[in-house]
This record gives C-alpha cells, structure tokens and sequence, in this order.
C-alpha cells in the first residue's frame, strides 16, 4: 500500500489541488446565491447584458 502511494505521490497531490479549488468555487457560489447575487453574471451592467432579464429576477 505504501509503495503504490509512493509510486504516485505526484498524481494524488495533482487531485487534492484540483479538488480543493473546484471545492473553493462550489463554495464562492453557493455563497453568492445566498446573498442574492447572480452566479452568472459578474458585468455590473444588467441594462445592456442580453442576460439581464434572466439573472436577476425580482
């Protein structure tokens, strides 16, 4: 066991820096969505985003 977990130490520390920043993302989101603010939509200007009817709904 611990020779396979020698073996591929660079692959398994490679996976848990990709988990934890899809982690970190799921987290910001989330976050967002509580607070009431679009996922999508980062442009600051809804008026003359064709998605602006759609991401803020009232």
């Amino acid at each position: 066991m611990f020779t396979w977990i020698a073996n591929n130490i660079g692959t398994i520390i490679i996976c848990a820096v990709l988990i934890a920043i899809v982690a970190a993302i799921i987290v910001s989101m989330v976050k967002k969505k509580k607070a009431g603010k679009s996922v999508v939509c980062n442009c600051g200007n809804c008026k003359s985003c064709p998605m602006g009817g759609n991401c803020h709904k009232s």
